[in-house]
């Protein structure tokens, strides 16, 4: 989409032992419907091609908006920044697993959208597992899209927007953008609304994916090159997890509580702020908590705590020097003074933190999904032992709070 400034920045490629595909896929093209990028083992192919890390200038366009800058002159900016770098997966490669791939479902966080997580998914992927990636249509993502039908007046009407290659002649695409907070309204109500709708969203994109598992033919609206039959009998669908950052995180834990399926759950540096403080009791899955140093506060943390349990383990770590942006890509794609002025990195490497982000969750994963592979080499991670590490949080938190 444009020209980088520099060429030393990157999101970094995965480290599993299998290539890693991605594709889109929407079900129903309406909004009551699901939008989700697929990351998946793949076959290596001559010549696939890697997709824009950034899909198309609307979401340009929402990030302005979330950030709250002029559209025209950010467009430009973030072009220059961010407009040529690529996802670290091949864009609709055949897929390939000589085993059943357990199965994830990731959540973005506020004023994200679905291709933003690339690090965290493609390394999942290349470890085996199957990553659908939500883009969220409950207008917390900075900008998303569905699409309307055309009525037959709108058909061959020029000044009529025209559809676009990757859709029906008949539909034409709707964008969807952030909603901000009205002047004078409470947030509670409108947040706890979202995570609902995000868990459902979740649930659905799960609920395809069993479809797509059991070798129902699928609609996709989105007119991909991927063939969704090789993805029958791929799944293991007795291991499946929920994993999400920030408002994702959130979402992880109102997704465990709605549907059993979900074996476990981390919650990347998670914004507990959205949820009812009664679902805390119903969730009886294993969740794992990987905090930023630099965002948690004693109020978020204390509500991350009413989830401890003596039967049900509940874990917590803190990566040291990372700030609450160390989990989305923006944190490989600018130099050390802008990263640090717009608060996209932190102190700490970005791969490193990344790193143990991914080896922690793979050891939480293998744990309790039952996994048999060699995560469990960095099952010292879940307990904090690194020096990059806090067990549990760097925060004080006041009795009264608790």
């Amino acid at each position: 989409m444009g020209n980088t400034c520099s060429n030393n920045l990157g999101i970094p490629p995965a480290k599993g032992p299998n290539a890693v595909g991605c594709t889109d896929f929407m079900m129903d093209h309406r909004i009551q419907g699901c939008f989700f990028r697929l990351y998946y083992p793949c076959q290596e192919t001559d010549g696939a091609e890697k997709p824009d890390w950034i899909p198309c200038r609307e979401y340009f366009n929402g990030l302005a908006d979330f950030m709250k800058m002029n559209r025209t002159l950010s467009e430009r900016i973030f072009n220059y920044l961010f407009g040529s770098f690529k996802i670290p997966a091949y864009m609709d490669a055949p897929f390939k697993s000589n085993v059943k791939c357990p199965v994830i479902i990731f959540s973005h966080g506020l004023g994200a959208f679905r291709t933003l997580y690339s690090a965290i998914c493609a390394e999942l992927a290349s470890h085996g597992f199957i990553v659908a990636s939500v883009e969220h249509r409950d207008q917390s993502a900075s900008a998303t899209y569905y699409f309307w039908e055309k009525t037959e007046s709108e058909v061959g009407n020029e000044n009529f927007p025209q559809p676009t290659a990757l859709a029906p002649d008949n539909l034409v695409k709707k964008w969807m953008y952030y909603r901000p907070l009205l002047h004078g309204e409470s947030e509670f109500p409108l947040r706890n609304e979202q995570v609902k709708v995000r868990a459902d969203e979740c649930i659905r994109a799960l609920d395809k994916l069993i479809e797509i598992n059991s070798g129902v033919e699928v609609q996709n609206v989105l007119q991909t090159q991927f063939d969704w039959t090789t993805l029958e009998n791929s799944m293991d669908l007795c291991r499946i997890a929920a994993v999400g950052h920030s408002f994702g995180g959130a979402t992880v834990i109102e997704a465990l509580c709605k549907e059993v399926k979900f074996k476990c759950g981390v919650a990347l540096d998670s914004w507990m702020f959205p949820l009812d403080d009664e679902i805390f009791p119903r969730v009886k899955q294993p969740i794992f908590f990987i905090n930023s140093e630099k965002f948690q506060w004693a109020g978020n943390i204390s509500r991350m705590r009413k989830l401890d349990s003596a039967l049900i383990p509940r874990k917590m770590i803190t990566i040291k020097g990372t700030v609450h942006q160390s989990f989305p890509d923006f944190t490989f794609l600018t130099g050390n003074w802008i990263g640090k002025l717009m608060k996209l990195k932190g102190e700490i490497d970005p791969e490193l933190a990344i790193d143990l982000c991914n080896k922690a969750t793979l050891a939480f994963l293998q744990r309790h999904l039952g996994l048999e592979k060699n995560f469990n080499q960095w099952d010292p991670l879940i307990d904090g032992k690194d020096e990059n590490l806090i067990p549990g949080t760097n925060i004080m938190i006041p009795h009264s709070a608790i």
